[in-house]
Parts: C-alpha cells; sequence; structure tokens
C-alpha cells in the first residue's frame, strides 16, 4: 500500500488502491444514474399502466430481499476484488446486451423488468464484497474518512453530474445512457482488477459448513453486537419512513405546495448539497460526539426536517428542511457503514454486512405503500409526518447502544485525509 506521511501518521496516497476504488466506484455511480433515470422514461414509452411501471422500480428491491443474504455469504467466501471486478464485468455485458435490444427497437417491459433484477442481484454481491474490501486497503482508524469520501463523491457523480446530462444522452438516443452505463461497469471492472490485495483474513470454514450455516452465523454475530442490533433496527425503522417520503415527494412538491416541476428540481439539488456537506462535517461530528451519538443527532435532527416538511407549506422552508435532511443523512450512513466494518470480527463482515443490508432494505417497500395509502386517505402532506413518527422509532431503538459509545477518531475523520499506521493492522 503506497503512503504518505500526515500529521505523524501515514495516509494512503490517492495513485494507491483506495483512489482506484474511490474512482471505480464514483464512476459506477454516475452510470448508475444515468440508467435510473433513464429506465422509467423508457418504460413509459412502452406501456402506460402504472402498475408496470412500478415493477420496474419493485425489482430493485425484491433481489435484496431474496438473495442478500447469499450474497454476503459468497463474499466472505470468495476473493472479494476478484469477485467485484467480475460482477461489474458482467453487469457491463448485461447493459450493453440491453443497449443493443433498445436500438434495435427490441425494447420490452419485460425486458426492463429482467434487466432490473439480474443487475440488482448481482449487485446483492457485489456491495456486501465492497464492503468487506475496504478495510484491507486503509487501516481501521481511516474507515470513517475513507467512507466519508466514498459516499461524497457518489452522490457528486450521482446526484449533481449525472442529472443534467441524462437529457442529453436521451436526445442522441433511447439506447445511449444504457451504452454509457455499460462502459463505466467495464472501466470500473478494469480498476478494480488492477488492485494489488492480499489473501482476505478469514479463519478456515468448519468441517461441513454450509451456506446456510454461515448465514445463520451472520445473522447471530449482528444480534449478539448491541451496537449493530440498535443500528440495523433504526435503519430499518428509517427506511419505512424514507421509503414513505420518497414514494410520495413529486406529490408533496407539485400538488401540496403546487411548486411544480422547477420546485422539484431545487428540493432534489437541496438534498444533494446538503449530503455534499454532510460528508465535510461527518469527521468534526465524530470528533466532538463519537460514533454513534453523531448517529443519534443526525436521526434526531432529521425527526425535525421532516415536520417542516410536513407542517409549513412554503417551498423555500421544504428546500432548507431537505438540505438538513441531507446532510444528516450522509452523517448518518457514513457512520453506520463505519461502525459496521470496525465491529464486524474478521472473516465474517460480508455476512454482517448483508444481513443488516437486508433487514434495512426490507422496509423501503412498506413505506413506500404506507406512503401513499396515507397520502391518498389524509392529504398529500402527511407521509413526511408519518415519516417523522418512524424516525423518532428509529432514534429509540439507538438509546440502548449510546453506552457503548467512544469518541475515538484519527485526524483523518476531521480532515478527510484517510489515515494508517505504517504497519496495517489485519481487518
Amino acid at each position: 500500500m503506497t503512503t504518505v506521511e500526515t500529521a505523524g501518521a501515514c495516509a494512503p496516497a490517492w495513485r494507491g488502491g483506495f483512489g482506484r476504488l474511490w474512482s471505480a466506484a464514483v464512476l459506477s455511480s454516475f452510470g448508475d444514474a444515468l440508467r435510473t433515470a433513464a429506465l422509467p422514461l423508457l418504460a413509459t414509452t412502452l406501456t402506460d399502466q402504472p402498475l408496470l411501471i412500478a415493477a420496474v422500480t419493485a425489482c430493485g428491491y425484491l433481489p435484496w430481499l431474496l438473495f442478500g443474504l447469499l450474497g454476503g455469504a459468497v463474499a466472505d467466501r470468495v476473493d472479494q476484488r476478484r469477485a467485484m471486478w467480475t460482477v461489474d464485468a458482467l453487469r457491463g455485458l448485461l447493459v450493453a446486451c440491453f443497449a443493443v435490444a433498445v436500438g434495435l427497437g427490441h425494447a420490452s417491459i419485460g425486458l426492463l423488468i429482467a434487466l432490473a433484477l439480474a443487475l440488482t442481484t448481482l449487485q446483492t454481491l457485489f456491495d456486501n464484497a465492497s464492503t468487506a474490501l475496504l478495510p484491507t486497503l486503509v487501516d481501521k482508524e481511516a474507515l470513517g474518512g475513507a467512507n466519508a469520501r466514498l459516499m461524497t463523491g457518489q452522490r457528486i457523480a450521482g446526484g449533481l453530474l449525472a442529472g443534467p446530462v441524462v437529457p442529453v444522452l436521451i436526445v442522441l438516443g433511447a439506447a445511449v445512457p444504457f451504452a454509457v452505463d455499460a462502459v463505466t461497469f467495464l472501466i470500473g471492472a478494469a480498476l478494480v482488477a488492477s488492485l494489488r490485495t492480499g489473501p482476505p483474513a478469514r479463519a478456515p470454514r468448519p468441517a461441513g459448513s454450509t451456506l446456510r450455516t454461515e448465514i445463520t452465523a451472520g445473522l447471530r454475530t449482528l444480534w449478539r453486537d448491541g451496537p449493530l442490533r440498535g443500528l440495523c433496527a433504526a435503519t430499518a425503522l428509517c427506511n419505512v419512513g424514507m421509503g414513505a417520503l420518497i414514494a410520495t415527494m413529486v406529490l408533496l412538491v407539485t400538488g401540496w405546495l403546487d411548486a411544480g416541476n422547477g420546485g422539484y428540481a431545487a428540493a432534489m439539488t437541496a438534498y444533494t448539497v446538503g449530503s455534499l456537506a454532510g460528508g465535510a462535517l461527518n469527521g468534526r461530528l465524530v470528533e466532538r460526539l463519537g460514533r454513534i451519538r453523531a448517529v443519534v443527532l443526525a436521526g434526531t435532527t432529521q425527526i425535525g426536517a421532516l415536520v417542516v416538511m410536513g407542517s409549513v407549506r412554503s417551498l423555500v422552508a421544504l428546500v432548507v428542511a431537505l438540505g438538513v435532511f441531507g446532510l444528516m443523512g450522509m452523517v448518518w450512513n457514513v457512520n453506520t457503514t463505519t461502525l459496521m466494518q470496525s465491529r464486524s470480527p474478521a472473516g465474517m463482515l460480508g455476512r454482517v454486512s448483508s444481513a443488516f443490508r437486508t433487514l434495512a432494505v426490507a422496509g423501503a417497500p412498506v413505506g413506500a405503500l404506507l406512503g401513499g395509502a396515507v397520502a391518498t386517505a389524509w392529504g398529500l402532506n402527511t407521509p413526511a409526518l408519518l415519516a417523522a413518527g418512524f424516525f423518532i422509532l428509529s432514534v429509540a431503538a439507538l438509546i440502548p447502544a449510546l453506552k457503548s459509545d467512544v469518541s475515538v477518531v484519527g485526524r483523518e475523520d476531521v480532515d478527510g485525509t484517510t489515515t494508517a499506521h505504517p504497519t496495517r493492522r489485519p481487518s
């Protein structure tokens, strides 16, 4: 691992493994954002049935519920670097074939649904392997800064850069956004394949060990770790609220506020800008509070933002509230991921990560259905208030974990540099 001296510690240089992993992740986020924006637009040209159009989005959740735990168990069995570049290469080829089908006029709703299912199924292995790989590239004390850099870069690429590009690419042809997405997958695969990492640190599997017993061990490990159990429950509850909010946000802005498409664009931009600020400020919050207290602060602040969204009938208030909501959302995400990486036993991070993600993701589709129901019954602003209620429950779920919090971070979390000791400890 290439390092440079920073404030008495060693920091991985951007030209080293972390820089390539960061570049692959950011490039992939850019391509994912292009595809995510283009798929619904393509779907509307193929059918006018809302249920079928919604099915394309729903398929983005389903594989996590079906295969998320399996993906984590496989990630703990294999070389994570090899798994990641192989998955990215497969996804690149799949999207390239889909782009050809669209270009030749052979696209159909069934093909869109099949693509969404295939890509997300592969993602269950990729994401869990990626979570497990990062601690092998940076020192344990550097994980917070590394995660902040990764998530901030992904937010810039997917939230700010990709949005304006999509309409331009669609003008060039319906297949173009998918062709560009395929290229980003293939470049990402090449970047990850170029990483030079040692063999994964894991104990030999017991004789007769099966995927089922290994998945059970991951679930048991998550359950027995009090802080991780609390974070998982809190994140699942938050995702119910987020599902309700996201599913109805366009109705809140264009209907309840009557702000039109311009207002919706302003609201989404505020959320993205707030997220970027969260990535920059996270280290200072953790330095003063500790990671779990920073997550509690984030959730508590988001409750206030949601109440403003659902009760103050003003676009300006909504924009400010979404900016704050995005800022604290980044703090939540960076620290939950870092805590999961730092607290999971060596060789089990893939399974713990998959158990955490699968249980957390399950709340989103439930929330989307609840959001639609309460918006229909009590008004377009009520999903935001419903989300606030679930966030209150999530913060309450974190209270038992506060006693285990520690406020120990290195300078890397304060100034954004990832640091490592000269002799990196095994993760």
